[in-house]
């Protein structure tokens, strides 16, 4: 569920989206602990264009990788996250030998220059284009029987990946704005690809007003 999130943060940047801008919206706004591009310095950017691969291999369709994808670029540049000083950000210590980090003007220029031109997007809309992909692969692993209850999807990502607990995970995320609120906002995305689709069985959900919480939605119920 990690990797569609980036896929989708990946394909805001080459939209022309600022990436520490963004980062900003995905703290301030939406509630993660790190934006994504913070993350992806923390957790390694050799480590997360790895994993990307493996990803594409498991699912060639839905999460093929990204052509120019910035994290890719940053590897090929040997920029490789908060371990190496240098990722989306510059990585230093203070007099105090406290981390910190100062956004790359160098990476700014260059993603300028993939992007074309600097978009301007709301915050709404930036924590849609990222969210989405997101919630429809935890609805996915629903549905195949991955995780058995929206209630475990929901606590494994607030302690497995820090969302934001306010927002009581993923699952309940989606059903306070509502499954057909979700869906028009995803319809509106899906020409940015299969990660921007939902499922039919998020469909019937919708239709049928009832909730991820008391409904069994794997797809072969034996499971």
């Amino acid at each position: 569920v990690l990797f569609p999130y980036f896929a989708g943060f990946s394909q805001l940047l080459l939209s022309g989206a600022d990436f520490e801008l963004v980062d900003k919206v995905m703290e301030k706004e939406f509630g993660w602990p790190m934006g994504p591009a913070f993350l992806l310095d923390v957790v390694g950017i050799d480590t997360a264009d790895h994993c990307t691969s493996v990803m594409s291999a498991g699912f060639p369709t839905r999460m093929a990788k990204i052509e120019n994808d910035p994290v890719s670029l940053l590897y090929q540049a040997g920029r490789l996250g908060q371990k190496s000083g240098g990722g989306f950000y510059d990585h230093s210590k203070d007099k105090r030998g406290k981390p910190c980090k100062k956004a790359s003007a160098e990476v700014k220029e260059n993603m300028a220059k993939q992007a074309g031109d600097i978009c301007d997007f709301t915050a709404e809309e930036m924590i849609a284009r990222i969210m989405i992909p997101m919630v429809n692969e935890v609805v996915r692993c629903l549905e195949e029987g991955v995780v058995d209850t929206a209630y475990e999807a929901d606590m494994g990502l607030i302690y497995g990946l820090g969302f934001p607990p306010f927002r009581g995970g993923p699952i309940r995320y989606l059903e306070t704005i509502g499954l057909k609120t979700f869906i028009e906002m995803a319809d509106k995305y899906a020409h940015l690809g299969e990660i921007y689709h939902v499922t039919d069985g998020l469909r019937d959900m919708a239709a049928s007003s009832h909730s991820y919480f008391d409904t069994n939605v794997k797809i072969n119920k034996a499971l």
